[in-house]
């Protein structure tokens, strides 16, 4: 009866609800949306009211969606969209906790990053419920960061983020860290501010406190992908209010979220240091020398939630960057950007795909992207999820 309700629910809400974007012409048989793109791209809008869409995963031509449900604990949703998104969305599976991952296996099974655990099931099983697996358990369910991220790897491996219970390792109440001592955060099982892996051959289900970190010093990492040598990039976001511990750094301009080159075993500072090897005002005396430094400094408080490698051609001048959806609220949030690789190394900054997202009246609200996923046509689907829709970035 809940599956039932939730489907009525999902396709009667675009009969009565408003839109949300205010169409002009078409982008690839979609209505245009009014976005700033590079000459000869535009973004279409592919569905509407979709919940509260995180995370995408592709099966054949069924995209899926996870919605977060604006963090409503046993109300998030899988949806499935048929024809590449374009189908009505269906409710494959209900009542999950706050779901923000999502990944696809070669046989056809999704991952999905609950608060607290990965499961895994079959979304075309006529009983999808009965199919969930625990992969993985015991996972942060308190703090700022606690929505589970990962990537699958090509070897069939889960890397995952355990994200910093606080902003900078103030206490509860919000004192300062003290100096001296190492942040207790960074000594719990898992560790927060890490990365976890979670081989193929390991046993499942398996406790988040038995998995050896396979990073750490990472503050809230929500996007993953992997450079052509099998090589994990890891986008983080920084501290939020270093003025509070400094009043003379602008917490405007301070710190950059970061792009990471991940190396099994490397710390890359938190909460000791941020930026290029600066250390944090609470531990002004801490050498960050000693830590690793990030390979490339993104805009401050653009919150990377999304990352992937374009491979495609449809949209070549992206082909061989990185893509990279920045969430953020302030000024340089709000966008998707494109980053140029030469081997590993990140070169000639960002660059604008999409901007132009804050409010316009009668044309759009702010937008919020979440998730990016490539098409096999080589178009990208946007999950944006202040607005609730799913968008395509493709040629007209």
């Amino acid at each position: 009866m809940r599956f039932l309700l939730a489907l009525v629910a999902l396709i009667a809400a675009p009969a009565t609800a408003k839109p949300t974007y205010v169409a002009a012409g078409t982008c690839d048989g979609l209505p245009r949306v009014q976005l700033t793109t590079p000459r000869g791209i535009c973004v279409g809008l592919v569905a509407e009211h979709l919940g509260f869409p995180r995370g995408l995963a592709l099966i054949g031509r069924d995209v899926y969606l996870a919605d977060l449900a604006s963090r409503t604990p046993g109300h998030g949703r899988i949806l499935r969209l048929g024809d590449y998104g374009r189908a009505a969305p269906v409710v494959v599976l209900s009542g999950l906790n706050q779901p923000n991952g999502l990944a696809a296996t070669a046989d056809g099974k999704l991952y999905v990053g609950e608060v607290g655990r990965i499961i895994r099931f079959d979304p075309r099983a006529p009983n999808p419920q009965a199919t969930i697996s625990v992969m993985v358990s015991g996972l942060p369910t308190d703090g700022r960061h606690n929505l589970t991220a990962f990537i699958l790897a090509p070897d069939g491996a889960l890397i995952i983020g355990s994200g910093a219970r606080s902003d900078n390792c103030e206490t509860d109440a919000g004192r300062l860290p003290n100096p001296a001592a190492l942040c207790p955060e960074t000594r719990e099982r898992p560790p927060r501010g890490s990365l976890l892996r979670l081989d193929p051959t390991t046993v499942r289900p398996a406790s988040a406190a038995s998995l050896p970190p396979f990073a750490t010093g990472i503050r809230n990492a929500m996007a993953y992908a992997f450079a052509p040598d099998g090589t994990l990039i890891a986008a983080s976001n920084g501290r939020d209010n270093i003025d509070s511990a400094d009043k003379r750094l602008s917490d405007d301009a301070l710190p950059h979220d970061v792009l990471l080159k991940i190396v099994r075993g490397g710390d890359y500072g938190w909460p000791y240091c941020f930026d290029a090897g600066r250390p944090s005002p609470e531990y002004p005396r801490f050498d960050c020398r000693t830590r690793r430094a990030p390979a490339m400094l993104l805009s401050p408080h653009a919150a990377p939630l999304s990352m992937i490698r374009y491979r495609g051609t449809r949209l070549k001048v992206l082909t061989g960057k990185l893509i990279l959806g920045y969430h953020g609220y302030r000024a340089r949030g709000h966008r998707i950007v494109a980053i140029a690789l030469d081997g590993l190394a990140p070169v000639g900054g960002e660059v604008d795909v999409v901007s132009g997202w804050a409010t316009r009246e009668g044309v759009h609200p702010q937008g919020f992207p979440s998730a990016l996923l490539e098409l096999p046509d080589g178009s990208i689907l946007i999950a944006e999820d202040q607005n609730r829709t799913l968008l395509r970035l493709s040629t007209p």
